[in-house]
């Protein structure tokens, strides 16, 4: 019997989490773009040393919101503040549920006093999408689904992001002049290929950035004048191996589990979505594992976003986070011991025994990953994203840990691989789990790790 929606698939679930964890999908895909087009490690040095283009036209979702009730809807459900927002600006948009956790994070475009267009995977469009429909909102949605989803190979727009220290070189001779100056998350119009694009001031790890969309008729063109502006400055095309891993660097977890699976107050909502969505067909994986759904939900301060937080107007989840007033978990980055990681990587050569396999640059193999981080045996946290950084030369992991555990320098462990040889996932092999150890670290990873570590650690004598 087929199930028609998110709830019937859980009601007839022993569990979320067992339904999660043995879940057959893998890692989210980015199509649209080759593996590579010179090589990952190529691509990653021009995100830190020249230039990087992204082509983002391809694995996002993009919602576009019209009406004259579209500000109130947002407003509704964003823990931000919308105090002064308006045309020409952008904002990290962040949805709670009623119990305070986060239900996902996307880009909101603010377009037109009446229009906004928000970017970025499914969970909080459709969290938006719910509420547009059901709350008695005076607004239009449409939505375009990511290329995966999707058989006519278009999109309503492209997305095109340089970042890098050349990349204020490359848009302004792809302009033929001077840039216009923008504030961070602010956006403007201007011209590529005669063809007038919106753009955004963006950046990551520091390094500078403009994203530019515009009419997906008008993708080509702009690609074109953008690829042979950036010929003399270094630039470079991430395909999707290195775009898996630039997140690595600046700190950005991508992919929190939409805390949605429990609770009455969403069951009206687990009944609105389809078994077949994103949230009926997610996976959980790695050495974490918990019988209560619940321990896998993020706060806002969890994720870092502790600062969006406004108590300025009224919105969904609200009274919860006002109660949350203890000490928080806090995000940070792990840089993982190089011989641990060497002897994990090892085991390949062993025809039994071996440990998960570690692959390059992102070694994420489920939609949701969660492994456990320990310190003496004991839990104190999860990484939820692990891979290697070419810059730094180093296995790097993005992790919540007890505010106690989280201070650079401090020394903890990370459990890899799954229990009792691993879940039925496609992506998992029969393996046994190890220890790697690994060093608490400044997010986003700016440079390599401290050199703070008592006489007496581990890692005194590698430093």
């Amino acid at each position: 019997m087929s199930h028609r929606t998110l709830e019937d698939l859980l009601a007839a679930a022993r569990s979320p989490v067992e339904l999660l964890r043995n879940s057959p999908t893998g890692a989210n895909v980015f199509p649209g773009v080759p593996p590579e087009f010179t090589n990952w490690r190529d691509e990653q040095r021009a995100w830190q040393t020249t230039c990087v283009l992204f082509d983002q036209s391809f694995h996002m979702n993009d919602l576009a919101i019209e009406g004259p009730h579209a500000l109130d809807l947002l407003s509704r459900l964003g823990v931000n503040s919308f105090d002064g927002f308006g045309v020409g600006k952008a904002k990290h948009f962040v949805p709670c549920t009623p119990d305070g956790y986060v239900i996902g994070d996307v880009i909101l475009f603010a377009l037109g006093e009446r229009e906004f267009n928000l970017v970025g995977r499914a969970p909080a469009l459709n969290w938006v999408t719910y509420h547009a429909e059901t709350g008695g909102y005076d607004v239009r949605v449409e939505l375009d689904l990511r290329t995966a989803l999707r058989t006519d190979g278009r999109r309503r727009s492209y997305r095109f992001q340089l970042q890098g220290p050349n990349a204020m070189q490359v848009t302004e001779k792809a302009l033929g002049q001077s840039p216009p100056e923008l504030k961070f998350f602010h956006t403007t119009t201007v011209t590529v290929a005669g063809k007038r694009c919106g753009a955004l001031r963006h950046g990551m790890v520091g390094q500078p950035g403009w994203e530019l969309f515009g009419p997906w008729g008008d993708r080509e063109p702009v690609l074109e004048v953008l690829l042979a502006a950036g010929e003399e400055f270094g630039l470079r095309r991430a395909g999707a191996r290195a775009y898996s891993s630039n997140t690595l660097e600046s700190g950005w977890i991508p992919s929190p589990l939409p805390a949605v699976y429990s609770g009455e107050s969403l069951k009206d909502y687990r009944e609105w979505l389809p078994a077949t969505g994103y949230e009926g067909t997610a996976s959980l994986g790695g050495s974490f594992v918990s019988a209560e759904i619940e321990d896998y939900y993020f706060t806002p301060w969890d994720l870092g976003y502790g600062q969006y937080v406004r108590f300025d107007h009224d919105f969904v989840g609200r009274e919860a986070l006002e109660q949350m007033d203890g000490k928080h978990r806090r995000k940070v980055t792990l840089a993982l011991d190089d011989e641990d990681v060497t002897r994990t990587i090892g085991t390949m050569f062993r025809k039994a025994d071996r440990a998960k396999f570690v692959d390059w640059p992102s070694a994420v193999y489920c939609m949701h990953q969660y492994d456990r981080v320990t310190v003496d045996g004991e839990t104190v946290g999860v990484s939820t994203w692990i891979g290697y950084s070419s810059n730094e030369g180093k296995m790097l992991t993005l992790a919540v840990l007890d505010a106690d555990h989280a201070e650079p320098g401090t020394e903890v462990t990370l459990v890899w691989g799954e229990e009792d040889g691993g879940t039925a996932k496609p992506t998992v092999e029969p393996h046994v789990q190890t220890e790697i150890r690994a060093v608490v670290s400044p997010i986003p990873y700016v440079e390599a790790v401290r050199r703070s570590y008592a006489p007496d650690s581990w890692r005194a004598a590698r430093v």
